[in-house]
């Protein structure tokens, strides 16, 4: 039953057909006025939920059975991987597995949103990327024939009247070579922007799909990424070259010079792209017996240290309890200083994949980028203080933050400087955090994301989505303070334990492989790895920086 418009449009009760609606029953699908919904409660036989009519939750639009008129596919066959209808069940799906099919819509409509993602943030822009080099080669190539063109003229000059015909036959040449060129590049052109135009209308045919949430459509949908993360071949040209020859008139063809052939190829793209859950495997390399400590740094800080960050192998940024952050050298000589400007010291620094240091301000409640030596405060917090961060290897942000009330914590993940994702409770909706204030994050190659909890004396690992893996808490009796953390080329998640002057190696799995303890470690904080999986570790009081060798550099 829908309810009856009136002359000025106003949507009645589906009861008395005389009041305007206000409210929607979500079992029966029927919405009701406030002086009927008292009557429809009384029907003690069903469960009926009634919510405000703006709360109402779209009707599902299951996908008419193709077998079955007049049926429609309110089941989803997990093993035949189809929607089914009751009929369908009783016929060829008896004893499989079956769900609501509203149950699989979210994970399709997921693939779909990423497919989406990846076409519109990174298959696109490339393809917009190449036709914008094909352009610029093309301006290039242009000079590079005018050259031409102007070095046969002055030849032709030398040789006045009796070489005009050779000049002319040189030109007609030059332009043929160039027409063929330009035609290879215009073909190719083409090619590009025909892709263009099909990417802008897959992409639009899926937004299409995800706001119809026509189940029908999105479960038929094919995704064709795959096939368009291999980019076009690119245009390989040899450019024809000029060798002028000293003048004779009796070989004036041999002699006036002679134009190199114009050769065109394509050749496959070395950098193929690979989708966003393609993880190239890494060289193993095991643990070493007895790390090796390479070098100690003294970073001539007066106060104490609290985090590393390397830019690469030879540099590293340093903060602690003044407002000076220091990018220095292995020999600890000093390349560059920021200084912050709330006069409040940084809490924990992060280098994005550019290059660019990133710092938390706990006093202002803000994340700020430090780019060209100029500070910007790229995300602001109001009822939450921000604390430790990392970057991800997609150049995300992972932070840690508190509560104003110091009762709660919890992770956000920004992308762009834009919060995409909270991870705060566990399944059963209990804090997978501590409300302490050491709270070190890292993520690793698997995508988990790793936190140090120091209130709560254990290191809390959750998958991608936020759902919780396992928790370390310790390899002996002694206490355990893991402070510092970090992950390295084989997912070994590895953790300062302030306490016991130690690092924990574990691996990916929260299985405990061994200590690192004997290099003189006091009071260890923050950690890193270089690009070659060597350690740095900021020892609290000393202020001093170890770089630890602990991996094989044997394959």
């Amino acid at each position: 039953m829908y309810p009856r418009l009136s002359a000025q449009d106003v949507l009645l009760c589906d009861s008395c057909e005389t009041f305007s609606l206000q409210c929607h029953c979500e079992l029966c699908q029927i919405n009701l006025c406030t002086n009927c919904v008292g009557k429809h409660l009384l029907d003690l036989s069903k469960r009926h939920n009634v919510v405000p009519f703006k709360q109402k939750k779209p009707t599902p639009n299951y996908p008419e059975c193709p077998k079955h008129a007049d049926k429609h596919c309110e089941l989803y066959c997990e093993k035949c991987d189809v929607p089914v209808c009751s009929i369908c069940v009783s016929n060829k799906h008896r004893g499989h597995i079956l769900c609501n099919v509203l149950k699989n819509l979210d994970s399709m409509t997921q693939r779909l949103q990423q497919d989406l993602e990846e076409l519109e943030t990174r298959i696109y822009p490339r393809y917009n990327e190449m036709s914008s080099d094909f352009q610029t080669e093309k301006a290039q190539i242009e000079t590079n024939y005018r050259k031409l063109t102007t070095a046969t003229d002055q030849q032709g000059e030398i040789l006045h009247q009796e070489i005009t015909a050779i000049v002319n036959q040189r030109k007609s040449e030059i332009e043929e070579m160039k027409t063929k060129h330009m035609a290879a590049l215009e073909k190719h052109t083409g090619e590009i922007t025909h892709s263009i135009t099909e990417l802008k209308q897959i992409i639009l045919n899926l937004k299409t799909i995800l706001k119809s949430n026509d189940i029908s459509l999105i479960s038929t949908y094919k995704s064709r990424n795959n096939e368009l993360r291999r980019l076009p071949p690119q245009v390989r040209v040899m450019l024809p070259s000029f060798s002028p020859q000293k003048i004779k008139t009796d070989q004036l063809h041999e002699m006036f010079g002679s134009l190199s052939p114009l050769s065109i190829s394509t050749e496959e793209h070395g950098d193929t792209m690979k989708s966003p859950e393609a993880v190239s495997s890494p060289p193993v390399k095991p643990l070493i017996d007895k790390p090796r400590l390479i070098a100690t740094i003294n970073t001539g800080y007066a106060c104490r240290l609290h985090s590393v960050r390397c830019l690469d192998e030879d540099q590293f940024w340093t903060c602690g309890e003044n407002i000076t952050m220091m990018l220095l050298n292995l020999q600890g000589k000093q390349l560059e200083s920021i200084t912050i400007k709330s006069g409040d010291r940084p809490v924990d620094i992060a280098v994005t994949r550019d290059g660019y240091l990133v710092y938390t301000d706990y006093h202002f409640k803000t994340v700020n980028l430090v780019k060209n030596k100029q500070i910007q405060a790229v995300i602001r917090l109001q009822e939450w203080t921000p604390l430790h961060v990392c970057t991800t290897s997609s150049d995300d942000l992972l932070v840690t933050m508190l509560s104003l009330d110091e009762t709660q914590s919890k992770v956000v993940r920004y992308a762009g400087f834009t919060e995409t994702q909270t991870i705060q409770f566990d399944d059963q909706g209990r804090p997978l955090y501590s409300s302490g204030y050491f709270k070190y994050i890292t993520e690793n190659r698997n995508m988990d994301i790793c936190v140090a909890d120091g209130k709560a004396n254990a290191v809390v690992v959750v998958n991608q989505s936020g759902q919780r893996r396992f928790r370390y808490t310790g390899h002996t009796k002694k206490p355990f303070n893991p402070r510092g953390i970090t992950t390295d080329s084989q997912s070994h998640i590895l953790t300062a334990d302030f306490d016991n002057h130690r690092i924990h190696i574990l691996d990916q799995d929260g299985q405990f492989l061994r200590y690192i303890k004997n290099c003189h470690l006091r009071a260890p904080l923050g950690i890193c790895v270089d690009i070659r999986d060597n350690l740095f570790v900021v020892e609290l009081d000393t202020a001093k920086v170890k770089k630890i060798q602990y991996l094989s550099t044997q394959c």
